[in-house]
């Protein structure tokens, strides 16, 4: 659970969306080092066209890692903390498998003619025990400002008690929500929202309040074991506690692999999971 304390409701920006293209949508996890190149322009394609339909959109995306950054983090141990040769090395191979990525998600958006500019954590942001402790946000507001689409991404961060370590796009993005009070966070996944019968996976929960959380966490957490980075359930908890926070948003969790999901997401549509006060 975040220790961040309720700021009390911030009102949402009404044009502002934050987009996460997971890692395990945008590359195969089960091979390192394994792009979706297809789905990637594809999904750089959506994105484009959702702004074309709605030119006053503004965008912060966000990518995972997936297989990439992935392996070499494991190998390593890099988010619990960094502090041997050994250990900086590794901080070294994680930071170059993600701007590697990285890379090829820009050069996507690119393709797809959107001014997409990469804005890299290791940059700008400095950690405190595995959170954001401090970040100049100067470059993202003016990247937003210009119309530019700001991209961020899993990255290895500077830490003031563990030397060294990773922060997710979760942990950016629960940052700069707070900063920035988007109308909207969506997550584009392989799954199609958040199951209400797992493991069967037949039934979807349509939306998670505070009020509901109770009797359908027991099954979300039982999905936890699926996923490595995480888990489910804490990315639920996480969004809960900003839509609690941040008066208006909605959190949305989707299949980013269903054609044109993407694309009705970012223009408003409620599609897989719903997560809202």
């Amino acid at each position: 659970m975040s220790d961040i304390p309720s700021l009390g409701q911030q009102p949402a920006t009404t044009n502002l969306q934050f987009l996460k293209l997971g890692g395990s949508l945008i590359t195969d996890k089960t091979r390192p080092h394994s792009p979706r190149l297809d789905l990637i322009a594809h999904l750089a394609g959506e994105i484009a066209v959702a702004r074309q339909h709605n030119i006053s959109l503004q965008l912060v995306l966000g990518h995972g890692s997936g297989s990439f950054g992935h392996v070499p983090a494991l190998r390593y141990g890099t988010r619990q903390g960094v502090k041997t040769r050994e250990e900086w090395q590794g901080f070294v191979d994680v930071w170059q498998e993600a701007v590697a990525l990285n890379h090829l998600v820009v050069d996507a958006l690119g393709e797809a003619g959107l001014p997409a500019i990469a804005l890299p954590p290791l940059a700008s942001v400095t950690a405190r025990d595995g959170r954001v402790e401090t970040w100049d946000l100067s470059p993202l507001r003016a990247s937003l400002q210009s119309g530019l689409l700001p991209v961020v991404f899993g990255d290895v961060v500077f830490d003031r008690l563990r030397g060294g370590t990773i922060l997710s796009t979760e942990d950016l993005f629960d940052y700069l929500a707070r900063q920035l009070c988007p109308r909207r966070i969506l997550f584009a996944g392989l799954e199609p929202g958040v199951w209400a019968d797992f493991p069967t996976c037949s039934r979807l929960v349509e939306v998670i309040t505070p009020s509901n959380l109770p009797e359908i966490a027991p099954v979300i957490g039982a999905s936890v074991a699926t996923d490595v980075t995480g888990g489910m359930i804490s990315k639920v908890q996480q969004s809960l506690r900003l839509v609690r926070d941040i008066s208006g948003l909605e959190v949305c969790i989707f299949s980013g692999e269903i054609p044109g999901s993407l694309e009705r997401a970012l223009l408003g549509e409620s599609i897989g999971t719903l997560i809202r006060m």
